[in-house]
């Protein structure tokens, strides 16, 4: 995906006891023609609906569309890097493909704190990814978070 990389509010990401629900993070990349390139390698999906013109002209979405995962790793990228940030561990995650994404749209992924269960560490997540008004996938994610102590 095109633009910067995961700018990071806090280097050492948030600990937490920094929480609190309602917090939230986001962060916009916009698709490439090299990023589906680069992820069909990675992932061995080469899905003709991603890579080939011709063929994802006569499929329901009458041309290519991003891979799916592609678009959720935007998600991964804000937690990693804005909230928690550092330090934080993916234990789940669930998602819905609402609407496909094309090259050259720009997404936005935004992860808002639900809930924070102090006891075992765990922070769950509102997961979104939308370009514009449309909301493309959306989700629900549970992070370990380190605590001060």
């Amino acid at each position: 995906m095109s633009d910067d990389r995961v700018v990071y509010d806090r280097p050492e990401g948030y600990f937490l006891e920094d929480l609190s629900v309602g917090q939230s993070a986001e962060y916009a990349r916009t698709v490439t023609e090299a990023d589906l390139v680069l992820f069909a390698g990675v992932s061995g999906d080469s899905n003709p609906v991603h890579m080939n013109e011709v063929y994802a002209k006569e499929t329901m979405f009458k041309g290519r569309i991003a891979h799916g995962m592609l678009v959720a790793s935007l998600i991964s990228a804000t937690i990693a890097g804005k909230l928690p940030g550092p330090g934080s561990v993916y234990l789940g995650q669930n998602l819905k493909f609402r609407a496909p994404v094309r090259i050259g749209e720009t997404v936005k992924a935004t992860v808002t704190v639900t809930d924070i269960d102090v006891a075992r560490k765990r922070v769950t997540l509102k997961t979104v990814c939308a370009v514009g008004d449309t909301v493309v996938i959306d989700g629900e994610a549970l992070i370990m978070v380190p605590a001060r102590g």
